[in-house]
């Protein structure tokens, strides 16, 4: 497994443990870091918990306006009563689809159906796909262009049309654990 799909999974993971336990973050980083050490016989990577941090500071920092994309994909449902895993990740893949210009779109997907078909239900995949879908299409992003990692987060306002000063910056690695 690829230490962004290792990132992407913990960070679902996290979030769906502070969705479901409305818990601050805070308080559950280093329990929640010690489970995924015992699970996998050894500590996840600096990297693998930084881009993790990266994902769940960007998703709880821009939460109104992501949610506010999942509901505006939704007919005759609430975001509420979706299933906690598809929530989360349709949130981290629409942070990254948003915020993450050097990833191209068809990845971040792929990665997302991937991960939903893993933890969700066997309906999860298609739904994700759709709902995804549905919002590059609304922001613009080709699906299978990213830009240069040089150029990146700096050029986001350029290629798609949003805010560049939104963009979260990175979190120092002595926060990875902190989120």
């Amino acid at each position: 497994m690829s230490k962004r799909r290792e990132g992407r999974e913990a960070a679902i993971q996290f979030l769906f443990q502070t969705d479901l336990n409305r818990t601050p973050p805070g308080e559950l980083a280093a329990p929640f870091w010690a489970m995924r050490a015992e699970e996998k016989s050894s500590a996840p990577s600096e990297k693998v918990r930084a881009f993790a941090a990266e994902l769940i500071s960007g998703v709880n920092e821009n939460r109104p306006e992501i949610d506010e994309r999942i509901k505006a994909c939704l007919v005759n449902f609430e975001l509420e009563r979706l299933a906690a895993v598809d929530r989360n990740v349709l949130r981290v893949a629409i942070f990254e689809l948003l915020y993450s210009p050097e990833v191209a779109p068809v990845i971040i997907i792929n990665e997302a159906i991937e991960i939903a078909k893993k933890f969700g239900t066997e309906k999860s995949g298609g739904f994700i796909n759709g709902v995804l879908d549905r919002v590059k299409n609304e922001i613009g992003r080709p699906a299978r262009v990213g830009v240069g990692k040089a150029e990146g987060r700096s050029q986001k306002a350029e290629v798609h049309g949003l805010d560049a000063t939104r963009v979260p910056p990175p979190p120092p690695a002595s926060a990875a654990s902190d989120f």
